[in-house]
């Protein structure tokens, strides 16, 4: 299964993807790791994070890893969870930061005024907590998994993407949102399947079995 990069730019709880990962593929090197040279040489890519999207790109930056992210999110098979999603876009609300801008689009707040369930119960921001995910397109990631089965969400932001074909999942807090997105050698997952239970160790073992 060769060996998977997991990258540390100091945002998010990397050792429970690392842990999750190992525990499908016990056979693959995984290494968690800010060294750009060892994620140019990894077979497979996962860029997880969480926290605000400023400090995000910011360390992203500073440990000389943005052009590594983005060099690999082009040419070998890639996981965004969370921030590891919302950095692949143009431009984020969040502090009026700007993404990688490798899928047009944009990430944006959860808006106040919509934040009301169907009995017009008041929804909370962050939205946070197990939710379904409608899966909208195929993709080898999906394989075996449940459509609405359930995923753990822990974010105030949602990506838009301009390219409506790249929409992979779909979920509802208040509104429709995009919860996941497949382009080309990129899938990326505003949940965390490390924390998902089977559905979320099923996509981490699907992401190992991938050849896109």
């Amino acid at each position: 299964m060769g060996t998977v990069a997991v990258v540390d730019y100091g945002m998010g709880n990397l050792r429970s993807v690392a842990k999750a990962i190992e525990h499908v593929a016990p056979d693959a090197r995984i290494i968690v790791t800010s060294l750009p040279r060892l994620v140019a040489q990894a077979d497979r890519v996962v860029v997880p994070g969480q926290g605000a999207m400023p400090d995000c790109m910011r360390e992203l930056e500073t440990r000389g890893l943005r052009d590594t992210v983005a060099a690999a999110a082009a040419a070998k098979p890639f996981l965004g969870i969370c921030i590891g999603l919302q950095m692949l876009f143009e431009t984020s609300q969040e502090g009026g930061v700007a993404g990688l801008g490798i899928l047009s689009g944009r990430v944006l707040r959860f808006p106040h005024e919509r934040m009301v369930d169907r009995d017009g119960n008041r929804l909370k921001v962050p939205h946070m907590g197990w939710n379904q995910v409608r899966q909208t397109a195929a993709h080898p990631l999906w394989n075996a998994i449940p459509d609405d089965s359930r995923f753990y969400f822990v974010h105030s932001y949602f990506v838009d993407p301009v390219d409506r074909q790249s929409i992979a999942g779909v979920t509802d807090h208040g509104l429709p949102f995009t919860s996941a997105i497949a382009h080309a050698n990129i899938f990326a997952v505003q949940f965390h399947p490390e924390k998902s239970a089977h559905a979320g160790l099923k996509m981490l073992d699907n992401f190992m079995r991938w050849n896109p």
